[in-house]
């Protein structure tokens, strides 16, 4: 039974699975638009939308907070992921700053040629 178990497994051991989902909104962040599979774009949407919200909110906050939201997105996202940071909360963040969440959307794309996986186009909503 799977009671109070989240998330998706994506056939892969737990490292390799939090590689993927670290790597995966890392290129997200980067390029604002990936194109991926279903499975993928669903199981990296949420939490690149929390990440969002963290960092619209600690537009308000003492530098403290501010500090620790950085430090608490740099947890999420590993080492050598400074320019992502500085990129989230200078350029991405304050766009999204009068939207109440729904920062993404997910466009569906059609099957890969190779194995015929449902692909999506998952990117930043803008206004």
């Amino acid at each position: 039974m799977r009671h109070q178990v989240a998330g998706y497994k994506l056939n892969r051991t737990s490292s390799a699975r939090i590689a993927l989902r670290r790597n995966l909104i890392k290129q997200f962040f980067t390029h604002e638009r990936i194109r991926t599979t279903v499975t993928k774009a669903a199981a990296i949407r949420g939490e690149a939308e929390k990440m969002i919200t963290i960092a619209r909110k600690a537009k308000d906050a003492d530098d403290a907070g501010k500090v620790a939201a950085r430090r608490m997105i740099a947890a999420r996202l590993g080492n050598n992921s400074n320019e992502i940071i500085k990129k989230l909360f200078d350029e991405i963040a304050p766009r999204f700053a009068e939207r109440n969440g729904g920062y993404t959307r997910v466009l569906k794309l059609g099957p890969r040629f190779g194995d015929k996986a449902e692909m999506v186009l998952l990117e930043f909503v803008e206004e």
